[in-house]
This record gives C-alpha cells, structure tokens and sequence, in this order.
C-alpha cells in the first residue's frame, strides 16, 4: 500500500517523518511528556486544541474507539493527509472496527459506480472512474485519494459518496436558495424539502472567507456562493446521519464509526458539517473533529491562532505536502 500512495522517494521519507513523529509521541508520554504550553511543535503531533497539549498514540486510538463519528478534515491532494485518514482506518481495523468511510471525493450520482467497483463486479479503473464522474464532480489526480478506495475495497469497508451532485451546487450558486428550491434538481436529489439551517456563526465565517478567497465580486455572488455552501454542508450532514443510522439500526456491534474524509473547510471550528449533524440527531451523537494541517516553523503563530481559535478538536501537523504549503484566506 505504501508504494501505491507514495510514488517518489522523497514522499516516502515524509511518510517515514510522520511516523517517526508518532513514535516520539510514545516516548513522550513514557517519560511524562512535555508540559508546558510552549512546547515546540514539530510534525507527527496530534494536539488537543482544548488544552494545546499533544496526545499520545494510545490516547488517541482510544479516543476513536469511543466515537460515532470521526472527521477528518484535509489539504486537497495532499498525500500524507490521505495517509493520516489510512492510519486511522488501521487503528480500528487492529481493534476488530469496521469504519464505514465517507468521501467529499465522491458524489451522490457516483455512489452506485462506487459500490460495483468496491465489491469486485465492475473491476475496469478507467470505466469506473467515468462512471463516478471523477472529472466532473471532483478532478484532479485520481491516484491521491486511489489509496482510500484500495483499502476500502481490500478490506470490504463500505464508501459512502458524500458530496452532493455539482449540478445540484451550481444550481444553487447560480439561481439562490430561494430560486433553486423549486427547480426539479432538488426535488431529484431530495433536498427540496431539506432544512437549509442558516447559522449566523456560520455565515460570519464563510462569507469573510468567501471574501477573501474570492475577492472582486459583488455582495449578490457571495449571496449565492455561501448559499450554496449551505446546500453543500446540508447534504454532507444528510449523508452522514444516514449512514449512522443504518450502523445504529444494525445488528453488528462493532460496525462503525463513521470516518469522514472531506476538506479542512466542511469541519473547521465544528460549524458547517458536524454541527448540521448535530441537529439531525436530537438524541445525541459522539464525534469528534481533527483538522489536519502542513506544519512549516515559519507559521508557528498560525498554529498558535489555529490552537487557540480551536479550528478543530485536534490539530494533527504532518509535513508539508508536494504541492506546497496552502493558501490561508482570512
């Protein structure tokens, strides 16, 4: 599997880093760790936000074990993210778990193509990767996310689709919410009658990035795109719930947690998908969230704004991916 998600010798040195950083973790915490808050970073860690401490290897497997939900939330494309999503597949793998994954990668329209292809029927790459749509719902280098799906298909984990259909966004961008609603895409992918909760936490955080990110436009294009967002993260949270209650209302008791895979943006500070998740389980839900993120020393006071801001439940600092260290639009 490491050849498969490391092409080059210089990826597979980082992967060796990111490992060798986890093995310090557990010395660490054999000699009692460090524990001061001004305890210098390094790639490997995993940080609690709450407390800017890092856990240790056995903490966090732990912590996993104890959850319904489990986020992960990444830098497109980068290699060693995906690889941080395969170690925790492992880690409940090692404990008798069978994860059910979920992937922004994929669409809703997807989702049939997907599970031919994971259960073994339909075995042509190249046919499924039209099937799925890749180029049109998501693009890019099928082969970084290819080791998600491998692993899935070699463990018979299921996959669920987790992005709603880019003609059902674009829609939404294009018309407004209000406009959309009534257009037969949404009635199609069943979100016509779906609560779209407009959050005002929420809404302050996306429409200043959306600002940021975007800038030139007018205030009726941020409108839309962020109204668009919301369908996004709507339907995300529609997915999840779903899934987790087709695990609850199983009969295998160690089937489960949901992982979800998607980019830092649908996890950061737990508002555009967790929390709609929340909403559509009144009875409860144990999740947790971990925003994982290039670590560069020249953007230390970030990390300390991401820690102290608490982006995310946990912080976990893998080294920078080949595609360089992200744009932060703020």
């Amino acid at each position: 599997m490491a050849t498969a998600v490391f092409a080059t010798q210089a990826a597979r040195s980082c992967s060796r880093l990111l490992i060798l950083g986890l093995a310090w973790l557990t010395v660490a915490c054999a000699n009692g760790g460090p524990t001061s808050s001004s305890a210098p970073f390094h790639a490997g860690q995993i940080i609690e936000t709450a407390t800017g401490q890092p856990v240790s290897p056995d903490q966090w497997a732990a912590l996993l074990l104890q959850q319904d939900i489990v986020y992960l939330g990444e830098e497109h494309h980068h290699r060693l993210h995906v690889e941080a999503a395969l170690t925790v597949l492992r880690k409940l793998k090692e404990q008798g778990r069978t994860p059910v994954l979920a992937l922004e990668m994929f669409s809703w329209d997807g989702q049939a193509a997907l599970d031919r292809y994971l259960s073994g029927s339909d075995p042509n790459r190249q046919e499924f990767l039209e099937a799925v749509r890749w180029q049109q719902n998501w693009g890019g280098a099928y082969e970084d996310y290819e080791p998600l799906v491998l692993f899935a298909k070699e463990q018979r984990l299921p996959v669920a689709a987790l992005n709603p259909p880019k003609a059902l966004i674009r829609t939404v961008a294009k018309q407004g919410l209000a406009q959309a609603q009534s257009d037969p895409v949404m009635a199609q992918w069943g979100m016509q009658d779906e609560p779209i909760v407009d959050d005002p936490a929420y809404g302050s955080r996306i429409l200043q990035q959306l600002q940021a990110c975007h800038g030139g436009g007018n205030e009726s294009l941020y409108q839309t795109m962020y109204e668009a967002s919301m369908v996004r993260d709507e339907g995300m949270a529609k997915t999840l719930v779903a899934r987790l209650n087709l695990i609850r209302q199983g009969a295998d008791p160690m089937a489960g947690p949901l992982v979800s895979y998607t980019g830092g943006g649908h996890i950061q500070y737990n508002l555009p998908v967790p929390k709609r998740v929340v909403r559509r389980l009144p009875a409860g839900v144990h999740q947790i969230s971990i925003y994982l993120t290039s670590f560069d020393v020249g953007r230390i006071d970030e990390l300390q704004d991401l820690i102290r801001e608490q982006v995310a439940d946990y912080l976990w600092l893998t080294p920078v991916g080949a595609q360089g260290l992200p744009r932060r639009c703020k």
